[in-house]
């Protein structure tokens, strides 16, 4: 392999980004899984992701105001299966999305 220059590529370890252990303080579970909001404004859920830039990592925050779980649930359902899973790219079908997947096949078949 060292003649040939080939080299194995090590899978790296699991690296924990969370310090629990800590002095700092814990802000208080307000909710209680009580998820029901009174009003609008009282009860918030957000997600925070980072997206590589050219000028470097991008904090990516979204933030949505519900008023029940269900509605909660209603859109992020939709989200994954009305736009997220119809243009991802899925491994087990040749990394095309599935609307893709489905166009080639289609004009297999026809």
């Amino acid at each position: 392999m060292k003649d040939s220059g080939i080299r194995a590529v090590h899978k790296r370890k699991y690296k924990a980004t969370t310090n629990s252990a800590h002095g700092k303080p814990i802000a208080p579970n307000l909710l209680n899984r009580n998820f029901k909001a009174e009003e609008i404004n009282k009860v918030r859920v957000s997600d925070i992701t980072y997206v590589w830039t050219e000028e470097g990592w991008f904090e990516l925050i979204y933030t949505r105001d519900y008023l029940e779980r269900e509605e909660a649930k209603t859109e992020i359902f939709e989200y994954i299966e009305i736009f997220y899973n119809r243009q991802r790219r899925h491994s087990s079908i040749k990394y095309n999305t599935p609307v893709e997947f489905e166009e080639r096949n289609i004009k297999l078949v026809a």
